[in-house]
C-alpha cells in the first residue's frame, strides 16, 4: 500500500528575495493508467540541478536549519527570475529506482529497475509516465543507473552534433569532470581526435592516465602555443564549452583562426574555415569575451541537451539511448565522492562540498534513505 505523501526536496524563491531549499512532505496521488510509481533509490547532483536548487543565491550568506537552507538572492537576479517567485519546484533531473506500483497499462513494469530523466527526482516516490522510463539492464543497480541520462547523453550528443556539422574532431573545456572523462573514453573508443582543456597539472595527469593524448592546462604559460599545436594536429574546429564566461572561448576560437591562416595567405576577412563554439555550461557567470581576431566565419551559440536531441532526430536518439544503457558500467560509469540522504544534503558541510562544482566532488542523493 502506497503512502498518501512522499518526502521530497523542493526549492522556492520567495518574494522577500530568499531562496529556500527544504525537505517537505508532498501529496502522492494514484498513478494514471500509463504511469508508474518509482521508489527512487539514487539520484545524482548535477551542475544543472544546482542551478535550479540554489540558482544565483549568495551561499556565503546562507543560513541552515533542520531540513532547510535559506540564502539571499541579489536584486538583479530577482528580476531575471520573476517567473519562479513563490513557486515550489522539485529538484533532481534524473535518477533510478524500482517500480513499486503502476497504472493499468503499465503493470508489467512492477518490480523492474528503471532510470528516468523526469525532474523532481529528489523524492522518495515519483510518478512517471512509463514511456519515459529506461529499463536498466539485468544486474545494473539503481546506483549504477542513476546518472544514465544527463552526462552519457550529453557526451554522445556532442559527437552527434559534431558529425552533423560535417566535422571530425572537437575541443572540450572543463574536461576533467565526470562528463569529460566519459567523453575521453568515448572518443578513444571511436577514434575521434579530442582536445581536452583543464585547469591544473593534476587534471592533466588524470586524463593522460586514461589515455587522452591532447590535454592542455589553461593556466600554463605555454597554453596558447600548445593549443594551436593541438588544433593543427587534430583539425578540431568545434568547441563544447562548459565554462560559459570570460575569455577562454574567444582564446580557443582565435587559435583556430591562427591555425587556419598559418599558410600566410591574407584576407582582410580572415579565413573561410568554419569555427563553432557551443556553450553548454556556466561555471563562470561573467560575460563571454570574444576578441576581434576571429575572422568573420565563426559562430557561438548555446547548447542544451533536450532541444539538441530533438534536432538530431529519432534515429540518433535511439542510438544514443541504446549505447548509454549498454555501457553504464564501462564508458559511462560515474564516480561519486559520497552519498547523502535528502536531509543530509541540506547540512552546511554537504552544501559547501557539492556547490564547489570541483572535479571529484560529485555526490549521489539517496531519496529512499531514512530522513
Amino acid at each position: 500500500m502506497l503512502p498518501s505523501t512522499t518526502p521530497a526536496l523542493v526549492t522556492t524563491l520567495r518574494e522577500d528575495a530568499r531562496m529556500v531549499v527544504e525537505l517537505v512532505e508532498q501529496p502522492l496521488p494514484a498513478p494514471g493508467p500509463d504511469d508508474v510509481v518509482v521508489q527512487v533509490e539514487a539520484a545524482p547532483i548535477n551542475p544543472s540541478d544546482l542551478g535550479l536548487m540554489f540558482g544565483p543565491a549568495l551561499m556565503a550568506e546562507a543560513t541552515y536549519g533542520p531540513g532547510r537552507v535559506e540564502a539571499p538572492v541579489p536584486p538583479a537576479a530577482m528580476k531575471a527570475l520573476a517567473a519562479r517567485v513563490g513557486r515550489p519546484l522539485g529538484i533532481g533531473n534524473e535518477g533510478a529506482g524500482v517500480v513499486v506500483a503502476a497504472g493499468a497499462n503499465a503493470q508489467p513494469l512492477i518490480g523492474r529497475r528503471v532510470a528516468a530523466f523526469a525532474g523532481a527526482m529528489y523524492s522518495r516516490y515519483r510518478i512517471i509516465p512509463a514511456a519515459d522510463c529506461m529499463l536498466l539492464p539485468e544486474g545494473i543497480t539503481p546506483r549504477q543507473g542513476a546518472a544514465a541520462f544527463v552526462n552519457p547523453l550529453t557526451a554522445l550528443a556532442f559527437i552527434e552534433t559534431m558529425r552533423a556539422e560535417g566535422l571530425s574532431a572537437m575541443v572540450h573545456t572543463a574536461a576533467a569532470s565526470n562528463l569529460g572523462q566519459m567523453l575521453v573514453r568515448l572518443c578513444l573508443a571511436d577514434g575521434i581526435p579530442l582536445v581536452n582543456i583543464v585547469r591544473s597539472a593534476q587534471q592533466v595527469a588524470l586524463l593522460r592516465a586514461m589515455g587522452a593524448h591532447h590535454v592542455l592546462d589553461s593556466t600554463s604559460v605555454t597554453f596558447s602555443q600548445e593549443l594551436e599545436q593541438a588544433l593543427a594536429e587534430t583539425g578540431a574546429r568545434v568547441v563544447f564549452d562548459a565554462i560559459g564566461g570570460g575569455p577562454l572561448l574567444g582564446t580557443i576560437l582565435t587559435a583556430m583562426e591562427r591555425v587556419a591562416t598559418a599558410d600566410g595567405a591574407y584576407s582582410r576577412y580572415g579565413s573561410t574555415q568554419v569555427k563553432r563554439g557551443y556553450v553548454y555550461g556556466a561555471l563562470d557567470m561573467a560575460p563571454i569575451t570574444l576578441p576581434r581576431t576571429l575572422g568573420f566565419v565563426w559562430d557561438v551559440s548555446g547548447w542544451l541537451l533536450i532541444p539538441m536531441m530533438e534536432r538530431l532526430g529519432p534515429e540518433a536518439r535511439a542510438r544514443m539511448h541504446a549505447r548509454a544503457a549498454a555501457e553504464l558500467t564501462t564508458t559511462f560509469a560515474c564516480h561519486y565522492k559520497g552519498e547523502l540522504s535528502m536531509a543530509d544534503a541540506l547540512s552546511r558541510e554537504a552544501v559547501a562540498d557539492y556547490t564547489r562544482r570541483a572535479t571529484g566532488s560529485k555526490f549521489l542523493i539517496l531519496p529512499s534513505a531514512p530522513v
